[in-house]
């Protein structure tokens, strides 16, 4: 096992899309370990005096452009021999702050409410890295809780250069608050070595991020990636110690909910003993339907169904 540093700089990010054609900044081999270094926003989100600015953040602002509208990440990382097909275990293994700010913004036409805000308004929101808090503009104080809001690898090469915003089947956008240290996310391979990116830190989010952002702000990550030639995904799904995870991106929220029904049913049918009936009694009795975002034009649900009711042995 090696482990290696990858930072943020305008060699190493891609800003605003993804696509199988952009060639790996790194590559790795199964069982690395990666320390993962983003930065988020563009200048119109930067603080004012007072506050840590990523130099590369700055270098990034002046020296590239977004292809697509959508999110700077850092990337892409290969996977030696990993191919369509495979899937990609990322342990998620530590996760820090980088600065000591975050922003939350609304605009008019965005969020859950797009026609309810007239005018555009942006906080920051000052970060303590020591006690792990963020104080907002009006004093409150909120206990943080940092993630990646994209982890995504490349998408299918038919597909061209999509934009970083919207979440689908290679991941990308996903938001879901649940992917902390000691969870493990589950990605299909669509292209040869996978070619995974991480960025949209955020510092603290709620469970349908209302307002089209969340404490957005730069993270260091350390994750654990293994090659899994054993198992056959079509759908990104996550585990946590207690916890399995099953998801669902659409347009319509319906939709997305059934859809990640199905897939938590179709995993506790391959994985347990219980028939499908006795599989979907098992999810109304215990899984939890969780709206991850209202705000990505695809809509998220994840279904959480606790480890401790799985039949013995599975």
């Amino acid at each position: 096992m090696a482990h290696h540093h990858l930072r943020s700089a305008p060699d190493t990010i891609h800003w605003g899309f993804f696509d199988a054609a952009l060639p790996p900044v790194l590559s790795i081999d199964s069982g690395d370990q990666v320390t993962v270094e983003t930065v988020t926003g563009g200048a119109s989100n930067l603080p004012g005096a007072g506050f840590h600015v990523p130099p590369e953040l700055l270098r990034i602002h002046a020296e590239c452009k977004p292809r697509l509208p959508g999110y700077i990440l850092t990337g892409p990382i290969a996977v030696r021999g990993a191919e369509p097909g495979d899937v990609l275990e990322i342990r998620i293994l530590d996760m820090r702050l980088r600065q000591d700010w975050g922003y939350t913004a609304i605009r008019p036409l965005a969020g859950a409410l797009p026609l309810d805000f007239d005018v555009a308004e942006q906080i920051v929101v000052a970060l303590d890295r020591e006690r792990n808090v963020g104080r907002l503009p009006w004093g409150t104080e909120l206990p943080l809780r940092p993630f990646f809001g994209v982890m995504g690898v490349a998408p299918p090469k038919a597909w061209g250069g999509i934009s970083t915003i919207q979440p689908r089947a290679h991941g990308g956008n996903i938001d879901n608050k649940e992917l902390v240290p000691g969870a493990t996310l589950y990605l299909p391979v669509h292209v040869p070595g996978g070619n995974l990116s991480f960025g949209d830190g955020h510092a603290l989010q709620g469970d349908g991020e209302v307002c089209t952002t969340a404490i957005e702000t730069a993270l260091q990550g350390t994750v654990e990636v293994v090659l899994r030639k054993d198992l056959r995904l079509a759908y990104p799904q996550a585990e946590t110690p207690t916890h399995r995870i099953a998801m669902g991106f659409d347009p319509d929220l319906d939709t997305a909910a059934r859809d990640a029904l199905r897939r938590m049913l179709e995993w506790l049918v391959a994985t347990t003993s219980l028939s499908r009936h006795h599989a979907f009694m098992l999810m109304s009795m215990t899984a939890d339907v969780r709206v991850t975002q209202l705000v990505n034009e695809h809509k998220g649900i994840h279904v959480m169904l606790p480890k401790s009711v799985l039949p013995q042995g599975a």
